[in-house]
């Protein structure tokens, strides 16, 4: 009989770990007895050069979802799903360079992963993370990878190596910088003389003994044997030679006898019971009546009739009085409310019906093997659109919301589900926390070389981001001298090019070029012509390139409500103002109060009021924005920012929806929805949304979500979301690679950069 492997594992506690160390350790050992036969155990080390709490929180977020990739996908084997594993998160650190130090040539992360399913081994590492296998004292390197390069890593195809795993047989991942501080002999010394848990704790100590700091990763396994259950002589029963000898006579009737047995104990019992009952109460009045005072009979006399008529007059009174009080206490009682308790008790039982059927309803939709959410959709969600009314129907009737919650949650997790919810994580990006001056962040835009530009209501003026330096530079202010005039107070702006525009508040429009990369350049007044005219009520400024790919030549576009139009400005043909008379772009005046956003990307988007509209050559189409159909849980959209980063009528329009804090991803054709992403309970919340951008994917990664509140910068990584099993295919919403422009609050929209 083949011997059963069971793995003993050993890990460096979390409270012991370095506080400079930004390792992330995952371990997952399936308890589902099909998961474990398909994908096995998965111990995962994600490793780095450098620390901190940002690179921490990118070290974990890296081995969720590695294993989420690994767990998710059914389409081949255990090495090929490890190889996409990897590769997927090499993509995705690539989102991150500007956090990651020399990551342009191979980045400082570090992957070691390993899977365990039955006696089958799977091992492969990426960058400074090694792994070693100890068979019979002798310690061997697995895979040989190239630990000088870490993730990310243009081209990296990820080494996996395969074998048998015996007993006896210890497998080690650790981050390379332990290995370099405490040697491969310490290491293998430490596993073949003790369980691998106080292993692990011997080795973190030699490497705090000799001063390690920085990445301390590092877990192992061991392989032992499960003892083999066998059976013994199985007991045969002993049979009379003659069948019925012994047995009592019974009657031919199928249990007859059992019945006319236990009548006739059940009514003997009642006999004997009615017997004891009647004795103890007889004694009870007797010895009750033995305590009463007595007094000796008189005799017998004789009264009148009258005398006798009085008497009896008296006892009815009293008995009648004792009617009218007795009668009176309990009125006062009924009133009080002793009437309401049945009607009460009615409720409640009403509601705990309707609990129970709620839970039946949930059962079945989500019971043990089952997932009606993914294989048979339209059952589920009528399955749990009945449970929730039956939760608010307990609630009504009486049942305590701390009851249903934990049934509420789940129901509404399907309905998420069905309705493609996925939860996304935001992280900061730059803060102006500690500021001399409290900011006011109104708008962002991403600047023509690539960093982002927000614009400062507080201190009236437009900084860059330098996200490497953790520094913001003023580009524009209100004060400063340019072009022989003085800067207004910045308003609205755009990128057209490479060029950022800004509108001031007297509708002086101004240029600013970047001379070199560390955010130096130049600043001249562009004329527009009879802008002064416009008011100062513009909603939004706009830009569409004219000559691809320099993109230096840009249409400009101002939505003015008061003239219900939107204008479009030529440029002149060196680029160095707007000389001629504005185009009435609209072909017919159109209500824009509404307006709070506007892309463009040869078509024009405008969100109005809550919705959004497509216009082509200023003419509004049919378009429109295709409801999520969640409306069981919340209400219908309003936009009130929207972005794309692909060029016209490819990839996805991304709406921020105010009314339920969510971003909800739509098809750029036809309108059709894709997706919606909702931050979880952790981190900074889309409700302070008030400008964003999108920024598209490489190759297949996700596209990444930059948007500010009042007071910093903030990325979330727009998640594709996991494949479910019987979940449709969708487009992606990354689009394709060249994106067209994002507006903020005020209108301003990013344009198509150079390729």
């Amino acid at each position: 009989m083949a011997v059963r492997i069971k793995v003993q594992l050993g890990v460096v506690a979390e409270p012991e770990r370095l506080p400079d160390s930004a390792d992330a350790i995952l371990v997952v050992e399936p308890t589902t007895g099909s998961q474990a036969r398909s994908k096995g155990s998965l111990y995962l080390l994600v490793s780095s050069r450098i620390g901190g709490p940002r690179v921490r929180e990118l070290t974990a977020a890296t081995a969720a979802a590695i294993r989420d990739a690994y767990y998710y996908d059914e389409s081949a084997g255990v090495r090929v799903v490890m190889e996409k594993a990897i590769s997927a998160a090499n993509r995705r650190l690539a989102h991150h360079r500007d956090r990651l130090a020399g990551a342009d040539d191979g980045g400082p992360i570090g992957v070691g992963m390993a899977v365990v399913r039955g006696s089958e081994l799977y091992v492969a590492t990426a960058g400074p993370a090694e792994a070693f296998l100890i068979r019979g004292a002798r310690l061997s390197t697995l895979p040989d990878a190239d630990r000088g390069h870490g993730l990310p890593r243009e081209g990296l195809v990820p080494d996996v190596w395969r074998g048998e795993m015996s007993v006896g047989d210890q497998l080690v991942i650790a981050s390379s910088n332990v290995v370099d501080r405490i040697g491969t002999d310490d290491l293998a010394g430490a596993m073949v003389t003790l369980h691998p848990q106080s292993a692990m704790d011997h080795i973190h100590h030699l490497f705090v003994a000799a001063d390690g700091t920085g990445s301390d990763g590092a877990l192992a396994i061991e392989a032992t044997e499960i003892p083999v259950t066998t059976g013994g002589r199985v007991p045969i029963a002993a049979r009379s030679a003659e069948p019925l000898a012994g047995i009592p006579d019974r009657s031919p009737i199928p249990l007859a006898d059992e019945v006319s047995g236990g009548v006739a104990t059940v009514t003997e019992g009642a006999r004997s019971a009615g017997r004891a009952a009647g004795n103890v109460a007889d004694r009870s009045i007797r010895r009750l009546q033995d305590l009463l005072p007595r007094r000796t009979p008189g005799y017998r006399r004789v009264g009148s009739t009258t005398a006798r008529h009085e008497t009896q007059r008296r006892a009815a009174v009293a008995i009648l009085a004792l009617v009218l009080v007795t009668g009176g206490l309990g009125l006062a009682v009924w009133f009080a409310g002793g009437a309401r308790p049945p009607a009460d008790v009615e409720s409640l039982t009403t509601g705990q019906r309707a609990l129970q059927q709620a839970e039946e309803d949930l059962a079945t939709v989500f019971g043990p093997g089952v997932d009606l959410v993914a294989n048979d959709p339209e059952e589920a969600l009528q399955l749990l659109t009945v449970s929730l009314e039956n939760l608010d129907a307990a609630e009504a009737a009486g049942i305590p919301s701390s009851t249903t919650a934990r049934l509420r949650r789940q129901a509404e997790e399907g309905v998420d589900r069905i309705y493609k919810v996925i939860e996304v994580g935001a992280s900061t990006a730059f803060s102006f926390a500690g500021a001399e001056t409290p900011p006011d962040l109104a708008d962002v835009v991403r600047g023509p070389d690539g960093a982002p530009f927000v614009l400062d209501r507080a201190t009236k003026a437009v900084y860059r981001l330098d996200l490497k330096a953790d520094k913001a530079s003023a580009v524009i202010k209100a004060g400063q001298k340019a072009s022989g005039t003085t800067v207004g107070e910045p308003k609205l702006m755009a990128v057209g090019g490479p060029d950022l525009l800004v509108l001031d508040h007297k509708n002086v429009l101004w240029r600013w070029r970047a001379a070199n990369r560390e955010g130096k350049g130049t600043l001249i007044r562009l004329k527009v012509n009879n802008a002064a005219a416009l008011g100062d009520d513009l909603l939004a400024l706009g830009t569409y390139c004219r000559n691809l790919p320099d993109c230096d030549l840009n249409n400009i576009y101002l939505v003015d409500p008061s003239e219900q139009m939107i204008w479009a400005y030529s440029p002149q043909a060196d680029g160095g103002g707007y000389p001629g008379v504005a185009d009435d772009w609209l072909k017919a005046p159109r209500d824009v109060v509404g307006v709070t956003d506007m892309t463009i990307d040869g078509d024009l988007f405008l969100a109005d009021g809550g919705l959004v509209a497509r216009f082509t050559s200023g003419t509004e189409t049919d378009w429109q924005a295709k409801p999520p159909g969640d409306e069981l849980l919340r209400e219908p959209p309003t936009y009130r920012q929207i972005a794309t980063g692909s060029d016209r009528r490819e990839g996805s329009l991304y709406g921020f929806d105010a009314a339920n804090d969510r971003v909800i991803a739509l098809v750029k054709s036809d309108g059709a929805f894709i997706e919606q992403y909702r931050i979880g309970s952790s981190g900074p919340s889309f409700a302070g949304l008030r400008a964003m951008y999108v920024r598209p994917g490489i190759e297949d990664g996700p596209a990444t979500l930059w948007w500010i509140d009042g007071a910093a910068l903030y990325e979330t990584i727009l998640e594709e979301g996991l494949a479910r099993p019987g979940d449709s295919p969708s487009p992606s919403p990354a689009g394709s690679a060249s994106p067209a422009g994002s507006v903020s609050p005020s209108g301003q929209v990013s344009p198509r950069p150079s390729p």
